[in-house]
């Protein structure tokens, strides 16, 4: 038979499952602005505390900055990446997991990276040089 309307059931799709809920998946440019203007005040923030030393310490500095990574990295899942909970039935656990444990490799490799970059690169001191031979 055609599927030129004489048969009923000739668009549908026996057993298959429809991906797209487009329910749940409220994409906006409204909400792609938001995510952007979120993500340029989660960089400027720790950007300004860098800049204007705001903090005595540079250990409190490394913490608030990586507070600020984690809410950021929420933001580019949530607004850019669509991952709420009601989008592909939910979060499972696993991936929950899965994504905490990324972001917890890449920060504290960050963070490792960037120290031993400090202490192997940086140049010596005045008087470090006047020691040497």
């Amino acid at each position: 038979m055609s599927a030129s309307g004489t048969d009923p059931h000739a668009g549908d799709h026996h057993g298959e499952q429809e991906f797209v809920d487009h329910d749940t998946m409220h994409i906006t440019v409204g909400g792609y602005v938001t995510g952007f203007v979120l993500s340029v005040i989660l960089t400027a923030i720790p950007f300004w505390l860098v800049m204007d030393k705001v903090f005595a310490s540079s250990t409190a500095t490394t913490f608030v900055i990586l507070g600020f990574a984690m809410v950021q990295i929420f933001v580019h899942m949530v607004f850019f990446l669509h991952m709420t909970s009601t989008a592909e039935g939910g979060w499972t656990w696993m991936s929950l997991i899965f994504m905490v444990v990324l972001v917890v490799i890449t920060l504290s490799g960050s963070l490792w990276v960037m120290y031993h970059l400090k202490t192997n690169m940086m140049p010596p001191s005045l008087e470090q040089m006047r020691k040497m031979p």
